[in-house]
């Protein structure tokens, strides 16, 4: 599937004895997949963590409504490698080549609702893109 979301403005917490740290809080997005659609709730976020060598640690918890109003629980971890110069170009509204910058996610599931149950014992990836407003990641099921 493809998953989309859309940031609020950054809580910059500071420089922290673990490295820079940020909150990014989703506002609202969508996702769209052979098996699985619906929308982002808002609330979820990005605990995100720069470290002392520029990449950042990626903690993303978020909250997913299917079509029929199942809820799913994701969480995800992952590693956000890009310069400093490319998150401001992107984030003044130039599009950049996702194969300048390394963004991946490991995501897991959790549901109670039977028709997705399987989602519960399913690992995935995600391979992602920085956007303006927030972030596009593709999903892939590892089998």
């Amino acid at each position: 599937m493809q998953l989309s979301a859309e940031f609020d403005d950054p809580q910059n917490v500071g420089e922290t004895p673990l490295g820079a740290r940020r909150i990014l809080t989703m506002k609202r997005g969508s996702f769209a997949g052979p098996r699985l659609n619906g929308r982002l709730l808002p609330g979820g976020g990005d605990w995100v963590l720069v470290r002392r060598d520029g990449v950042a640690q990626l903690d993303i918890r978020l909250t997913l409504c299917a079509d029929d109003d199942a809820l799913i629980y994701v969480s995800s971890r992952g590693i956000l490698d890009m310069a400093p110069e490319l998150r401001r170009r992107i984030l003044d509204g130039e599009q950049i080549d996702p194969a300048e910058y390394y963004f991946r996610t490991v995501l897991a599931f959790e549901t109670a609702a039977d028709k997705y149950r399987r989602l519960n014992r399913v690992v995935a990836v995600g391979v992602a893109t920085r956007t303006t407003l927030g972030m596009v990641t593709d999903v892939f099921e590892i089998q």
